[in-house]
């Protein structure tokens, strides 16, 4: 039954829907800022072109040259500095090195998801309007009841009796009913 209880617990957490939503949320909030970053790109390019344009290719040749003889200069020196025993051991460091970022690199990403997801509720909230409707629910629980100190029991019980006629009738549901008739069985018709 653990499996069923798993599949069960699997299927009816809305976590993962909230992540969705959060995502969904995040990314509406990001877009919203991309016109200000074209914008600003438009406003940049001219003097970016201009900028390339007058660059001299054989600066940016002789640049290219100095990096490339850098790079093969500092690989030749690493070649020649390496030792078969400490490669080795370099090699166990660096394993166990990598199983503790990764270790750590999952613990930031369930608390990312974690993060997401508990935005993603509140989105879901906001979007169903919940939210103002839990701050009416705070509101009604926290402001004081006016009533006057000096009235008698028979005012309060009248009014208590006007205030349950003024509520709306609650809503009835309505249950959706197949009205497709069945067609009567034939005689010789055993299935």
């Amino acid at each position: 039954m653990a499996i069923a209880d798993d599949l069960k617990k699997t299927l009816t957490d809305p976590t993962p829907l909230y992540f969705a939503a959060g995502t969904a949320d995040l990314a509406v909030q990001q877009a919203k800022k991309v016109p200000g970053l074209i914008e600003q790109l438009r406003a940049e390019a001219p003097a970016r072109i201009e900028a390339v344009k007058n660059t001299d290719p054989k600066i940016v040749q002789e640049k290219a040259r100095e990096a490339q003889e850098a790079v093969t200069a500092k690989f030749a020196e690493v070649l020649t500095a390496i030792d078969p025993k400490k490669l080795g051991e370099a090699a166990q460091d660096l394993a166990l090195r990598g199983v503790g970022v990764a270790a750590e690199y999952a613990v930031r990403a369930k608390e990312t998801y974690d993060k997401v997801a508990e935005h993603g509720e509140q989105a879901v909230r906001t979007w169903r309007g919940e939210v103002s409707e839990e701050i009416v629910d705070i509101a009604v629980a926290v402001e004081p009841k006016k009533e006057p100190a000096d009235a008698p029991a028979a005012d309060a019980s009248a009014e208590a009796a006007g205030s349950e006629e003024e509520k709306p009738a609650a809503r009835k549901s309505t249950v959706r009913r197949n009205n497709t008739k069945k067609a009567p069985a034939l005689a010789g018709d055993e299935s």
